[in-house]
């Protein structure tokens, strides 16, 4: 997806916490997985990185990162439901080239050509609706677990569950996700410590010195404001305890 951008002022949207659940079953994944297609494995290195990606036909079911193919690996099989069927793939494909050259372009902050399809077997709809409004977050951008909750037809603390298992990193930067107020609230599942530190570092790199909010093309008109918002509430707030309320 390559997205072009307007600028937008907008009041937030109203966190609902009424709706109905995401979907009926456990995770952002079935956890049914009698019947399903195997899930195809691959793992490239490119440029020092390890990267992951784990498919049906040429669907994405996750994808992963790490400092050495074990890393890597690790990170995608713990992304997969258990029980589901499962093979490593060695020889060359189109497919799986393209996504680790798209998977370490992103990383290296260009995300010109981030384009996928997910696997409906394996992240049923309501969630990889979250999953694709997140991915259409550029850089410089944020949103909130309420915008997106709002956009998906979700309610807010379903939209966090589904960042902290996040299977679709470095696609779908869930780090871009915040709170209503700009906190951070929280990152892989903790809501304190070196984490959240993590997750504002990434920001900070991220800033690129935009002013006005954006409504993103595509994304069920899903509005973005500047990491900048982020940075200065986070630069101002001492004690973080408490912000799961802030979903």
């Amino acid at each position: 997806m390559a997205y072009g951008l307007r600028s937008k002022r907008t009041g937030y949207a109203r966190e609902s916490l009424t709706r109905a659940p995401l979907h009926p079953k456990i995770g952002d994944m079935t956890t049914r997985t009698e019947g399903l297609p195997t899930i195809e494995i691959w793992c490239r290195e490119m440029g020092g990185t390890w990267y992951g990606a784990a498919a049906c036909g040429e669907k994405l079911v996750a994808t992963s990162t790490g400092s050495s193919r074990e890393e890597a690996e690790r990170v995608l099989n713990g992304c997969l439901p258990a029980g589901a069927s499962t093979v490593s793939r060695e020889e060359r494909a189109v497919f799986a080239d393209r996504i680790v050259r798209m998977l370490a372009a992103i990383e290296a902050g260009d995300e010109s050509e981030k384009r996928f399809e997910l696997a409906p077997e394996y992240l049923p709809e309501r969630a990889a609706s979250v999953y694709r409004l997140v991915a259409a977050i550029p850089i410089g951008y944020a949103s909130s677990y309420g915008r997106i909750a709002e956009a998906a037809g979700a309610i807010a603390r379903e939209v966090g569950r589904l960042m902290a298992s996040n299977p679709l990193y470095p696609l779908v930067p869930c780090h871009r996700v915040v709170g209503s107020d700009y906190s951070l609230v929280g990152y892989r599942g903790r809501t304190s410590g070196p984490d959240l530190d993590d997750k504002l570092a990434r920001l900070k790199a991220e800033a690129r010195g935009f002013r006005e909010e954006i409504e993103i093309p595509g994304a069920r008109g899903l509005a973005a404001f500047p990491v900048e918002r982020v940075l200065t509430k986070a630069g101002g707030e001492d004690d973080r305890s408490g912000q799961l309320g802030l979903w």
